[in-house]
């Protein structure tokens, strides 16, 4: 049983645009431009879902994905009282817990989540989706939960998080089974022709 999941990288926001933590702002105007025009390029889909983020639901709706149910499992990593502010703001701050955060998977000075924590939970998810046979699924995510999924479907380490960069709009296609996955990445969203 071969299950198709295309994940898929919210447009942008304003938090994004000024490399903060994401502070679950909406889209801005350029990002509902950008994912309007490519309203109609995700694939067909028997189960559609949604990271709960603002920026994840907001996209899918561009996108024209009404039916997209939002799921726990796949949150971003909640980055405590770092939340909206940006990475040189916080190193400024803390620079002795930012580098323990960029060195150690298991590490939350933040207050939030562990790195490790989103991989396994996002993981577990992956590994227990049941979309019946030759399912294509479709879900709007942040991008660190496309990074965990990566990770977790190459069982690589959890230092490879920071080794896969996801840009925004874009699909990252898993195809398999639990701990068996195929990863294609990065393909950027283009309206599909339907004939």
């Amino acid at each position: 049983m071969t299950t198709r999941l295309t994940l898929i990288s919210p447009a942008t926001s304003r938090a994004l645009r000024s490399v903060r933590f994401d502070d679950d702002s909406p889209l801005d105007p350029a990002g509902i431009a950008r994912a309007e025009a490519a309203a109609g390029a995700p694939p067909p889909a028997s189960l559609a879902f949604t990271s709960p983020s603002r920026r994840c639901r907001d996209t899918a709706r561009a996108l024209g994905m009404t039916d997209a149910e939002p799921q726990q499992a796949l949150a971003p990593c909640d980055m405590g009282r770092w939340r909206g502010r940006s990475l040189d703001e916080v190193a400024a701050a803390e620079a002795e817990a930012v580098a323990l955060w960029l060195n150690e998977p298991t590490a939350a000075p933040h207050g939030g989540e562990a790195l490790r924590a989103v991989r396994l939970r996002v993981g577990s998810w992956l590994d227990n989706l049941r979309a019946g046979p030759s399912a294509r699924v479709v879900a709007v995510v942040e991008p660190d939960v496309v990074r965990a999924a990566v990770v977790h479907a190459l069982d690589s380490p959890d230092h490879a998080l920071w080794r896969v960069d996801v840009r925004p709009l874009t699909a990252t296609e898993l195809s398999g089974r639990a701990e068996r996955w195929n990863v294609l990445a990065g393909r950027s969203l283009e309206p599909h022709s339907r004939s």
